[in-house]
């Protein structure tokens, strides 16, 4: 790439992020801090005094740090046992695990509101079972709604954790752990003492967009009705953003212990690597235990993958049920939710909202994530990494941060007032999922650039081929399978986006697929299971998208996860 179209492509980075990733938090600071432009910390001050906001802010903390074990707790087994055994059903069992990343939490607490409720699932086992008598029923949500987020939100988010795990672990160079082996070092000691310090790195990126994600968490708790968390009094205080400072002083609170968050997880935790040789020199590889070492691994995988699918098996149940009330699973079984789902003029239209904002923003993706990939690796311009790092950033800032930001930049008398949320928030949608969905395809062209040699473009431009023609006819073919990876989960996730869907469409007319989905549950009579069809119908599209992404990237793919 020549200099000076670097040197353009930087500029117009620059301004883009400039313009729609500092500029919406500036204007959330600058609510947030100021008072007839004069500095003051009293809105922040009172956030700290006011019992309720602190209430938010330490449910928020524990949702983030528990959520974040229990992913950890599942993830990395998971990761270790698929990395060094063989067993079988095993490529079936890694697909599997993935299947909980393909639905919003949110969509899955459909399932296990219905499932934990008090004429749900499990307490009609209980009245079965004659442990509970038939008037009595446990309330299983109205007494663990804090518990709930936390299972549901980290059964939702352990892939993310995962997929980070396995791309750790397949860096390792097993000479590393024979030579522990050959000291004496082995079992758990081995596993504690030398792999899990050099999976570290990885596993605390993923840990900590984990954390991010769980601590700013808004669909799950909203569908549990539990709003004592930072992130759900920040969604009702939308209403007073004109007028009042304190929703500005919630969000910055949030966004500052965000950046802590991520901070700390990068600078204290994921600063060193260690050089190794590539996996694949050794002979270190999958083993094949016995009988009962397979039947174990098969145990614990086919456990996990029950409980985790328990949320979208409840929202499958419910799409096909005509009625469910007290019963362990329904009684009468339809197809109707879903020829109400996508005939209901909400849902219709939300469908395609979604499909025209999610297909815009990825283009826009794809057009920006290959030019600074180029930038990255075929320049030597000076600052490219910190383009590059810029690029990752918006996975570290909080969806829900940075939809208030959107708003609060677009409110009347704002510079971006013409782009107003509330008379037609198309154009935000579109930029607000394209700034939060680059990193994926920033890291999956980087990755295809980086495996990909200068020696073809290099030949071709000796030839006589102009910088653009070489890209276009050599090097992007050859970085196709990354884009198209990078594409698809950045065209999936999208499609789902919960925080920017529920801050920024507030006419129903361009409700997106979340929006609708969350609104049709407010619905008495058939709202629940006309939104469980809809969940149903994107749980079989993101299912064919990640799946499609993880055969092309393989173990790869959990590199997109990493800020």
């Amino acid at each position: 790439m020549p200099k000076s179209i670097a040197i353009c492509v930087y500029a117009l980075t620059l301004a883009f992020f400039g313009a729609f990733f500092i500029w919406p938090i500036w204007q959330i600071l600058q609510g947030g801090f100021f008072d007839a432009d004069q500095f003051t910390m009293k809105y922040v001050v009172e956030v700290f005094r006011n019992p309720i906001y602190l209430e938010g802010l330490r449910n928020s903390f524990g949702v983030a740090v528990f959520s974040t074990l229990l992913s950890a707790l599942i993830a990395v087994p998971l990761a270790f046992i698929a990395d060094r055994f063989e067993f079988p059903g095993k490529k079936i069992f890694m697909g599997l695990v993935l299947l909980p990343i393909m639905l919003p939490p949110f969509v899955g607490a459909i399932g296990v509101k219905q499932m934990f409720g008090q004429t749900g699932a499990v307490n009609a086992v209980l009245h079965h079972l004659g442990i509970l008598a038939t008037d009595q029923t446990i309330d299983w949500l109205g007494q663990g709604q804090f518990w709930g987020v936390v299972v549901v939100t980290a059964l939702g988010l352990y892939p993310i954790l995962y997929l980070n795990a396995v791309a750790s672990l397949a860096n390792i160079d097993p000479a590393m752990e024979e030579a522990a082996e050959n000291l004496g070092c082995t079992g758990f000691k081995r596993f504690f003492k030398i792999t899990l310090p050099l999976m570290r790195p990885g596993l605390f990126a993923g840990c900590t967009i984990v954390f991010i994600w769980a601590f700013t968490e808004l669909g799950v708790p909203l569908i549990f009705d539990y709003s004592r968390l930072t992130s759900v009094q920040i969604f009702f205080g939308i209403k007073d953003i004109g007028g009042s400072p304190f929703p500005y002083a919630l969000v910055s609170v949030m966004l500052f212990f965000s950046i802590l968050f991520y901070a700390i997880g990068k600078g204290l935790f994921g600063r060193h690597t260690f050089s190794m040789m590539a996996k694949a020199g050794h002979a270190g590889g999958a083993k094949k235990p016995g009988v009962l070492g397979q039947a174990i691994c098969v145990g614990i995988f086919g456990v996990v993958v029950f409980i985790a699918l328990l949320p979208h098996m409840g929202v499958i149940l419910v799409a096909f049920a005509s009625d469910w009330y007290g019963t362990v699973i329904p009684q009468e079984w339809t197809m109707r939710n879903f020829e109400l789902a996508l005939g209901h003029p909400l849902t219709v239209s939300s469908i395609q909202n979604s499909l025209f904002y999610a297909g815009v923003a990825t283009m826009l993706n794809i057009t920006i994530g290959v030019l600074i990939a180029f930038v990255v690796v075929r320049t030597r311009l000076p600052g490219r990494h910190a383009l590059d790092t810029m690029a990752m950033l918006p996975l570290a800032v909080p969806g829900i941060v940075m939809a208030f930001g959107y708003l609060a930049m677009s409110q009347e008398g704002k510079f971006f007032s013409f782009i107003n949320a509330v008379e037609n928030p198309t154009v935000l949608l579109i930029i607000a999922y394209a700034v939060r969905k680059l990193p994926f395809v920033v890291r999956s062209a980087v990755a295809g650039l980086q495996t990909s040699s200068e020696t073809y473009e290099e030949a071709a431009q000796n030839l006589g081929a102009r910088p653009l023609t070489t890209a276009r006819r050599i090097t992007l073919p050859l970085i196709l399978a990354n884009l198209l990876a990078g594409g698809l989960l950045a065209f999936s996730q999208s499609m789902l986006e919960v925080s920017d869907s529920l801050i920024l469409a507030q006419q129903a007319q361009y409700y997106p697929i979340t929006k609708a989905i969350y609104e049709l549950m407010q619905f008495l009579g058939d709202g629940r299971f006309i939104a469980s069809a809809l969940g149903v119908w994107a749980m079989a599209f993101l299912a064919v998208t990640i799946i499609g992404a993880s055969l092309l990237l393989g173990k790869k793919l959990g590199a997109i996860f990493r800020v």
